[in-house]
Parts: C-alpha cells; sequence; structure tokens
C-alpha cells in the first residue's frame, strides 16, 4: 500500500476535521483529500498554519501521542511586549489544568515574521503594543499556546503551526496541501523513529 502524507496550510476559521460545525469550514472545503486520509493532530478553528494529514496509523501516532514528544513551532503575536520573566516562565512550564506543561523553548522575535495576512483581521487597539514570540513544544494539549500565554499575561491574539519537526509551511499559502513525496514521507519517518 502506498502511504500518502499531505502538508496542508490551514486558514483561520477552518475545523481540522471533514465536518462542518457551528458555522466553521472543515477540511472538506478544501483538498480534494483522498478516502482514508485524517489530520494527524489538530489546529483549533481561530488558529492556523500547518496541518499533517496522513492515511499512515504508525505515523499518525507517532505525531500525537505525548510520549513521543514530536517537536511543533508556533509564531504567537500576544498582547503587549512579554519580559523576561515571562519568558522564563514559558520556557520552564506553566501549571494548566493542575498539570505542569513541558519545558518549552521560547524566543522573542525581532519583527513581523513573514506570514501571510489572515483573512480576518486581529483586534487591533491604539493604546496597547503586540509583540511575536515562537514557541516550540513537544506536546500538545488542548489549547495549549494560547492557555500558556494568557497564563504569564499575554493573551494570543493570532496563532499560526510553522513547523512540525523539520515540516514547514514553505511554498504553501492558506488554503493549500502539498502531498509528500516517497523520500520525504521515509525521511519523516525517520525523524520519527519508525526507520533507522
Amino acid at each position: 500500500m502506498v502511504t500518502m502524507v499531505f502538508l496542508f496550510h490551514k486558514p483561520y476559521g477552518v475545523l481540522s476535521q471533514f465536518t462542518r460545525e457551528g458555522g466553521w469550514e472543515s477540511l472538506a472545503d478544501y483538498g480534494p483529500f483522498p478516502p482514508g486520509v485524517y489530520p494527524a493532530g489538530r489546529l483549533d478553528a481561530d488558529s492556523e498554519g500547518l496541518l499533517l494529514l496522513t492515511d499512515d496509523a504508525i505515523i499518525k501516532r507517532r505525531l500525537t501521542e505525548p510520549r513521543f514528544q514530536h517537536p511543533r513551532t508556533y509564531m504567537v503575536q500576544v498582547e503587549r511586549v512579554p519580559d523576561a520573566e515571562a519568558l522564563e516562565a514559558l520556557r520552564g512550564g506553566i501549571m494548566i489544568g493542575g498539570k505542569k506543561t513541558l519545558p518549552a523553548g521560547v524566543w522573542l522575535a525581532t519583527g513581523e515574521p513573514l506570514l501571510p495576512p489572515r483573512r480576518v483581521p486581529i483586534r487591533f487597539r491604539k493604546n496597547v503594543p503586540t509583540a511575536w514570540i515562537e514557541l516550540r513544544l513537544t506536546e500538545g494539549r488542548n489549547r495549549q499556546v494560547r492557555r500558556m500565554t494568557a497564563a504569564v499575561g499575554f493573551p494570543a491574539l493570532r496563532l499560526v503551526r510553522v513547523r512540525i519537526g523539520r515540516l514547514t509551511l514553505a511554498g504553501i499559502t492558506p488554503g493549500e496541501s502539498r502531498r509528500l513525496d516517497d523520500r520525504e514521507i521515509n525521511d519523516l519517518r525517520r525523524e520519527l523513529g519508525i526507520l533507522p
């Protein structure tokens, strides 16, 4: 059987599933994706960026089960400019739902990242500055990034997943997908520890 893996640049307002709910678009509005291909993980409707879809159960499990600690990188626009104390708290882990998050890589961006504009603009307040942080996690709890930045006093305004392991959004615009070739799939399998 031929393994299929797709990179999809999920736009704002799209659910990470094939059925519509609550007025949100779904993956069925994009693609088309072949039968048997499903998301390996998720992004909330109000988040954007890289979503992997596959028909391979082993790849899906390695990407989604917390014990494998596969890295994901997000660019997050937050309200106000985080200070060193807030960034250090994010790095060390935040209590969410009675459990501390795993240590994270966190960096304050020096400028705006090169991202396409969001189709629904973020709220703008003239007297409240914003900043971008890069956040690398190895777990994926429900609304984790938003809950982490809010916990240190810097609510997320825009959240874009830009990388899963070595895979990136490069060359894919919002709403577009790209199928990985055999070499890329084998590279992904090696990265996930499925192949030697």
